[in-house]
Protein backbone atom coordinates (compact mmCIF):
# COMPACT_ATOMS: atom_id res chain seq x y z
CA UNK A 1 0.00 0.00 0.00
CA UNK A 2 1.28 3.46 -0.89
CA UNK A 3 1.32 6.20 1.74
CA UNK A 4 1.64 9.92 1.23
CA UNK A 5 3.78 10.58 4.31
CA UNK A 6 5.13 7.22 5.48
CA UNK A 7 7.96 4.87 4.60
CA UNK A 8 7.55 1.25 5.71
CA UNK A 9 10.00 -1.62 5.69
CA UNK A 10 9.68 -5.12 7.14
CA UNK A 11 12.76 -7.14 8.02
CA UNK A 12 13.21 -10.08 10.39
CA UNK A 13 9.65 -9.69 11.74
CA UNK A 14 10.21 -6.00 12.58
CA UNK A 15 8.22 -3.32 10.76
CA UNK A 16 9.88 0.09 10.71
CA UNK A 17 7.39 2.89 10.14
CA UNK A 18 9.05 6.22 9.30
CA UNK A 19 7.03 9.43 9.27
CA UNK A 20 8.34 11.19 6.18
CA UNK A 21 7.63 14.93 6.05
CA UNK A 22 11.17 16.24 6.51
CA UNK A 23 10.45 19.74 5.20
CA UNK A 24 7.76 20.06 7.90
CA UNK A 25 9.86 18.35 10.60
CA UNK A 26 7.43 15.42 10.26
CA UNK A 27 4.55 17.45 11.73
CA UNK A 28 1.29 15.54 12.13
CA UNK A 29 -1.39 16.63 9.68
CA UNK A 30 -4.64 14.88 8.84
CA UNK A 31 -3.08 12.97 5.97
CA UNK A 32 -0.26 11.64 8.15
CA UNK A 33 -2.65 10.59 10.92
CA UNK A 34 -4.76 8.82 8.31
CA UNK A 35 -1.68 7.09 6.87
CA UNK A 36 -0.57 5.97 10.33
CA UNK A 37 -4.04 4.68 11.16
CA UNK A 38 -4.14 2.54 8.01
CA UNK A 39 -0.55 1.35 8.35
CA UNK A 40 -0.81 0.36 12.02
CA UNK A 41 -4.03 -1.55 11.35
CA UNK A 42 -2.50 -3.47 8.44
CA UNK A 43 0.72 -4.23 10.32
CA UNK A 44 -1.31 -5.36 13.30
CA UNK A 45 -2.92 -8.02 11.11
CA UNK A 46 0.31 -9.01 9.30
CA UNK A 47 1.56 -12.34 10.64
CA UNK A 48 5.07 -11.57 9.41
CA UNK A 49 5.26 -8.58 11.81
CA UNK A 50 5.94 -9.17 15.48
CA UNK A 51 7.14 -5.70 16.57
CA UNK A 52 6.62 -2.21 15.13
CA UNK A 53 9.26 0.53 15.43
CA UNK A 54 7.96 4.05 14.85
CA UNK A 55 10.39 6.85 14.00
CA UNK A 56 10.78 10.07 11.98
CA UNK A 57 12.79 10.82 8.86
CA UNK A 58 15.94 12.90 9.02
CA UNK A 59 18.05 13.81 12.03
CA UNK A 60 16.11 16.76 13.40
CA UNK A 61 12.69 15.47 14.41
CA UNK A 62 10.63 12.46 15.37
CA UNK A 63 7.50 14.60 15.05
CA UNK A 64 7.84 18.31 15.80
CA UNK A 65 4.14 18.70 16.60
CA UNK A 66 0.77 18.97 14.95
CA UNK A 67 0.27 20.94 11.75
CA UNK A 68 -1.18 24.12 13.30
CA UNK A 69 -2.21 25.57 9.96
CA UNK A 70 -4.92 22.91 9.64
CA UNK A 71 -6.85 23.89 12.77
CA UNK A 72 -5.97 27.53 13.44
CA UNK A 73 -9.55 28.63 12.61
CA UNK A 74 -11.47 25.76 14.20
CA UNK A 75 -14.56 26.29 16.37
CA UNK A 76 -15.13 24.72 19.81
CA UNK A 77 -17.03 21.82 18.27
CA UNK A 78 -14.46 21.26 15.55
CA UNK A 79 -11.62 21.33 18.09
CA UNK A 80 -13.28 18.71 20.30
CA UNK A 81 -14.00 16.56 17.25
CA UNK A 82 -10.36 16.84 16.13
CA UNK A 83 -9.15 15.51 19.49
CA UNK A 84 -11.78 12.77 19.74
CA UNK A 85 -11.21 11.44 16.23
CA UNK A 86 -7.43 11.55 16.56
CA UNK A 87 -7.40 9.76 19.89
CA UNK A 88 -9.67 6.98 18.69
CA UNK A 89 -8.15 6.50 15.24
CA UNK A 90 -4.48 6.56 16.18
CA UNK A 91 -3.28 7.21 19.71
CA UNK A 92 -5.59 4.86 21.61
CA UNK A 93 -5.29 2.32 18.79
CA UNK A 94 -1.49 2.21 19.11
CA UNK A 95 -1.63 1.98 22.90
CA UNK A 96 -3.98 -1.01 22.77
CA UNK A 97 -2.43 -2.79 19.80
CA UNK A 98 -1.68 -6.45 20.52
CA UNK A 99 1.79 -6.10 19.04
CA UNK A 100 4.50 -4.00 20.73
CA UNK A 101 5.06 -0.55 19.25
CA UNK A 102 8.37 1.11 20.17
CA UNK A 103 9.00 4.80 19.52
CA UNK A 104 12.53 5.55 18.31
CA UNK A 105 12.63 9.27 19.08
CA UNK A 106 15.24 10.74 16.75
CA UNK A 107 15.01 14.46 17.56
CA UNK A 108 12.21 16.85 18.49
CA UNK A 109 9.06 15.19 19.87
CA UNK A 110 6.80 18.10 20.69
CA UNK A 111 3.06 18.41 21.20
CA UNK A 112 1.33 15.76 19.12
CA UNK A 113 4.74 14.22 18.45
CA UNK A 114 5.35 13.52 22.12
CA UNK A 115 1.75 12.36 22.48
CA UNK A 116 2.37 9.90 19.64
CA UNK A 117 5.56 8.65 21.31
CA UNK A 118 3.75 8.28 24.64
CA UNK A 119 1.01 6.20 22.98
CA UNK A 120 3.69 3.67 22.01
CA UNK A 121 4.45 0.95 24.53
CA UNK A 122 7.85 2.44 25.39
CA UNK A 123 10.41 4.86 24.01
CA UNK A 124 14.10 4.97 23.06
CA UNK A 125 15.64 8.40 22.38
CA UNK A 126 18.66 9.70 20.52
CA UNK A 127 21.04 11.96 22.43
CA UNK A 128 19.81 15.03 20.54
CA UNK A 129 16.12 14.39 21.25
CA UNK A 130 14.04 17.05 22.99
CA UNK A 131 10.53 16.46 24.29
CA UNK A 132 7.71 18.65 25.50
CA UNK A 133 4.05 19.63 25.34
CA UNK A 134 4.05 23.35 24.45
CA UNK A 135 0.33 23.64 23.65
CA UNK A 136 -0.44 26.23 26.35
CA UNK A 137 1.87 28.65 24.52
CA UNK A 138 -0.68 28.49 21.67
CA UNK A 139 -3.70 28.91 23.93
CA UNK A 140 -4.46 25.16 23.86
CA UNK A 141 -3.88 22.08 25.97
CA UNK A 142 -2.59 18.71 24.74
CA UNK A 143 -5.51 17.07 22.96
CA UNK A 144 -4.21 13.69 21.89
CA UNK A 145 -3.95 12.13 25.35
CA UNK A 146 -1.00 14.17 26.64
CA UNK A 147 -2.66 15.32 29.87
CA UNK A 148 -3.40 11.68 30.70
CA UNK A 149 -0.33 9.76 29.57
CA UNK A 150 2.36 12.18 30.72
CA UNK A 151 1.30 11.98 34.43
CA UNK A 152 1.18 8.19 34.13
CA UNK A 153 4.78 8.16 32.95
CA UNK A 154 6.46 10.95 34.94
CA UNK A 155 4.08 11.66 37.84
CA UNK A 156 1.47 14.35 38.40
CA UNK A 157 3.76 17.12 39.68
CA UNK A 158 6.28 16.87 36.88
CA UNK A 159 3.53 16.64 34.28
CA UNK A 160 1.83 19.72 35.69
CA UNK A 161 5.07 21.70 35.53
CA UNK A 162 6.00 20.56 32.02
CA UNK A 163 2.57 21.28 30.58
CA UNK A 164 2.03 24.61 32.34
CA UNK A 165 5.50 25.97 31.53
CA UNK A 166 5.45 24.61 27.95
CA UNK A 167 8.96 23.42 28.76
CA UNK A 168 11.22 20.98 26.94
CA UNK A 169 13.21 18.07 28.32
CA UNK A 170 16.54 16.90 27.00
CA UNK A 171 16.91 13.20 26.27
CA UNK A 172 18.80 12.63 29.53
CA UNK A 173 16.19 14.52 31.54
CA UNK A 174 13.46 12.45 29.86
CA UNK A 175 15.31 9.29 30.91
CA UNK A 176 15.63 10.53 34.50
CA UNK A 177 11.90 11.24 34.53
CA UNK A 178 11.06 7.77 33.19
CA UNK A 179 9.65 9.17 29.96
CA UNK A 180 12.16 7.20 27.85
CA UNK A 181 13.85 3.91 28.67
CA UNK A 182 17.18 4.46 26.92
CA UNK A 183 19.26 7.24 25.39
CA UNK A 184 21.76 6.36 22.65
CA UNK A 185 23.76 8.18 19.95
CA UNK A 186 21.55 9.01 16.99
CA UNK A 187 23.59 6.84 14.61
CA UNK A 188 22.85 3.83 16.84
CA UNK A 189 19.17 4.57 17.54
CA UNK A 190 17.46 2.23 15.10
CA UNK A 191 19.95 -0.60 15.55
CA UNK A 192 19.63 -0.37 19.34
CA UNK A 193 15.82 -0.25 19.18
CA UNK A 194 15.68 -3.20 16.82
CA UNK A 195 17.93 -5.08 19.23
CA UNK A 196 15.26 -4.70 21.89
CA UNK A 197 12.63 -5.78 19.36
CA UNK A 198 14.61 -8.96 18.63
CA UNK A 199 14.57 -9.80 22.33
CA UNK A 200 10.78 -9.40 22.35
CA UNK A 201 10.40 -11.57 19.25
CA UNK A 202 12.03 -14.50 21.05
CA UNK A 203 9.03 -14.66 23.39
CA UNK A 204 5.46 -15.90 22.94
CA UNK A 205 3.30 -13.49 20.86
CA UNK A 206 0.02 -14.34 22.59
CA UNK A 207 1.57 -13.84 26.01
CA UNK A 208 3.05 -10.50 24.87
CA UNK A 209 -0.39 -9.33 23.73
CA UNK A 210 -1.97 -10.32 27.05
CA UNK A 211 0.80 -8.57 28.97
CA UNK A 212 0.07 -5.35 27.04
CA UNK A 213 -3.65 -5.69 27.78
CA UNK A 214 -3.10 -6.37 31.47
CA UNK A 215 -0.67 -3.50 32.01
CA UNK A 216 -2.95 -1.05 30.18
CA UNK A 217 -5.97 -2.15 32.24
CA UNK A 218 -4.45 -0.59 35.36
CA UNK A 219 -4.79 2.85 33.75
CA UNK A 220 -8.41 2.59 32.58
CA UNK A 221 -11.18 3.91 34.81
CA UNK A 222 -13.62 1.21 35.84
CA UNK A 223 -11.23 -1.65 35.04
CA UNK A 224 -9.62 -3.88 37.60
CA UNK A 225 -6.09 -4.58 36.39
CA UNK A 226 -5.72 -7.58 38.69
CA UNK A 227 -8.87 -9.19 37.26
CA UNK A 228 -7.64 -8.58 33.72
CA UNK A 229 -4.31 -10.15 34.65
CA UNK A 230 -5.97 -13.22 36.16
CA UNK A 231 -8.16 -13.80 33.09
CA UNK A 232 -5.26 -13.19 30.70
CA UNK A 233 -3.00 -15.50 32.70
CA UNK A 234 -5.63 -18.25 32.45
CA UNK A 235 -6.06 -17.82 28.70
CA UNK A 236 -2.34 -18.37 28.17
CA UNK A 237 -2.77 -21.95 29.42
CA UNK A 238 -4.93 -22.72 26.38
CA UNK A 239 -2.24 -21.85 23.82
CA UNK A 240 0.22 -24.00 21.92
CA UNK A 241 2.89 -21.49 22.87
CA UNK A 242 2.37 -22.30 26.56
CA UNK A 243 2.82 -26.01 25.86
CA UNK A 244 5.88 -25.29 23.72
CA UNK A 245 7.40 -22.91 26.26
CA UNK A 246 7.02 -25.25 29.24
CA UNK A 247 8.10 -28.31 27.22
CA UNK A 248 11.19 -26.50 25.94
CA UNK A 249 12.05 -25.40 29.47
CA UNK A 250 11.79 -28.95 30.80
CA UNK A 251 13.75 -30.31 27.84
CA UNK A 252 16.38 -27.58 28.30
CA UNK A 253 16.09 -26.23 24.76
CA UNK A 254 15.03 -22.94 23.18
CA UNK A 255 11.30 -22.69 22.46
CA UNK A 256 9.92 -22.15 18.96
CA UNK A 257 6.82 -20.04 19.36
CA UNK A 258 4.16 -19.81 16.64
CA UNK A 259 1.74 -17.33 18.16
CA UNK A 260 -0.98 -19.97 18.55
Amino acid sequence: MNYENLLISIEENIATVTINRPTKLNALNKATISDLNKAIKLLGKNNDVRVIVLTGSGEKAFVAGADISEFANYTIIEGAQLAAEGQEALFDHIENLKKPVIAAVNGFALGGGLELAMACHFRVASENAKMGLPEVSLGLIPGYGGTQRLPQLVGKGRAMELIMTAGMLTAEEAKQYGLVNHVVPQAELLEFTKGIAQKIIKNAPFAISKAIKSINANFVDGKNGFETEIKSFGKCFGTQDFKEGTTAFLEKRKPEFTGK
